[in-house]
């Protein structure tokens, strides 16, 4: 079984559907959307007919990452992936940011993957199985943007965080890192249109992602076709420009 934090929409919502095609029982986390969480429940079960539990926890909370690990365990008594996909983005001009809101963010999207990983890491590194797979971005890497400083800084976070999770869950547990570049979410869509205009202009396929394009190499980590697969840092971005 997988569960997927940030499951509501989005990427999450594509990382978990493919997981339910594949026959996982899945728990689909959420924080503050919880009709499109309960939308996505209904229709996985009835088209893959598998079982799917919502649970709504805040990834930068102690308590409620580890309610949601008792509620796991529970009902589904084992846990085979987990993927960090939550995070929020609260980006604004540089002047602008505040002390409380680049806090916010750094809670959220590194404290939170580090915060699920240990809780439902320990468990599986326990079990001798399992994987955790951490959704971080190029803005980690190499795509700087001055009003999402917080939130590169955050996932530049996740992919070190990455390494040490890597070695600290060996030989039982694979860790590994994806960063997509742009892609089609709903956040996304409300881009400026010239924006997203000049962003697709600098990727050698011309195009933002499509989410279940990320999905597919989430899935793939965590099969045993990807057995051999540990440690890594992939990104995907449709290349990028000279």
């Amino acid at each position: 079984m997988v569960l997927v934090t940030g499951a509501s929409s989005g990427i999450g919502a594509s990382i978990i559907e493919k997981f339910a095609k594949n026959n996982y029982n899945c728990v689909i986390n959420y924080n503050t959307n919880y009709e499109e969480a309960l939308k996505l429940k209904e229709r996985l079960e009835k088209e893959y007919k598998i079982k799917c539990l919502i649970i709504k926890a805040d990834v930068s909370n102690d308590d409620e990452v580890k309610n949601m690990f008792d509620k796991t365990i529970n009902e589904f008594n084992r846990i085979d992936t987990i993927v960090n996909n939550a995070a929020i983005a609260l980006d604004t001009l540089f002047e602008l940011k505040t002390k409380r809101d680049f806090m916010r963010t750094l809670e959220v999207n590194l404290y939170g993957t580090f915060n699920v990983s240990r809780v439902f890491g320990t468990y599986m590194y326990n079990q001798k199985h399992g994987n955790i797979i951490n959704i971080s971005s190029t803005n980690g890497i190499d795509t700087y943007y001055e009003f999402s400083m917080d939130y590169d800084a955050s996932k530049a976070g996740v992919i070190n965080l990455t390494h040490n999770l890597s070695n600290k869950f060996a030989p039982y547990i694979r860790v590994n890192c994806v960063c997509p570049g742009w892609v089609k979410t709903p956040m996304n869509k409300e881009l400026d249109e010239s924006f997203i205009k000049e962003e697709e202009n600098k990727i050698l396929l011309n195009r933002f992602a499509e989410p279940n394009e990320i999905a597919n190499l989430v899935y793939f980590l965590s099969t045993e076709e990807a057995s051999y697969i540990n440690d890594s840092i992939i990104r995907i971005d449709g290349g990028k420009k000279c």
